[in-house]
């Protein structure tokens, strides 16, 4: 990936909207915490539309789909800043969330925030569930299988003795 995303550097170097850079987490401990990087390689992009921390990147790894992104999502794009980058629809949702007081919208903020965390915490919860179903499935048919082997061993040792025995030829 380090080959691409030096790439899309390259492709940015200039550009007075987009900002492409990295961090080494191993040397950035603090920083990388501060933003929620857990796992190695993390694509983080931040937006006037994105949590403080940033959002997660999870498209695809090589330089054309790093780009498509970029060209798609980083820079400007339409907001209460660049209006004229609007459609119809969004001038009418961002006009909507603008005419709410700063105490409203902080409450919008706070409950969507809260219901995001809220399905992150299901996912994961669920996730659990399914890890510890597919162990214990794992160990119940181990201990079937360690049941079983034994017994069946002696009737395919047997089964196979007994065919060989018709197929014994008589000597002269």
């Amino acid at each position: 990936m380090k080959p691409a995303w030096d790439q899309l550097g390259d492709a940015f170097e200039g550009s007075k909207t987009v900002i492409i850079g990295d961090v080494d987490c191993t040397v950035e401990k603090d920083l990388c915490s501060k933003y929620g990087v857990k796992g190695y390689p993390t694509i983080k992009y931040f937006t006037g539309a994105t949590a403080a921390e940033g959002d997660k990147y999870e498209g695809g790894r090589d330089f054309d789909s790093l780009k498509k992104f970029a060209d798609e999502s980083l820079g400007p794009s339409c907001g209460p800043k660049d209006r004229d980058l609007c459609s119809a629809d969004q001038l009418e949702k961002i006009d909507a969330v603008a005419s709410m007081s700063a105490e409203d919208r902080q409450a919008a903020i706070d409950k969507e925030t809260a219901a995001q965390e809220a399905a992150e915490k299901h996912f994961k919860d669920e996730l659990q569930i399914l890890q510890d179903t597919y162990k214990k499935l794992q160990e119940d048919k181990d201990a079937t299988i360690a049941e079983i082997a034994p017994r069946l061993k002696v009737l395919r040792t047997v089964h196979a003795f007994e065919a060989s025995k018709g197929d014994a030829k008589d000597e002269l």
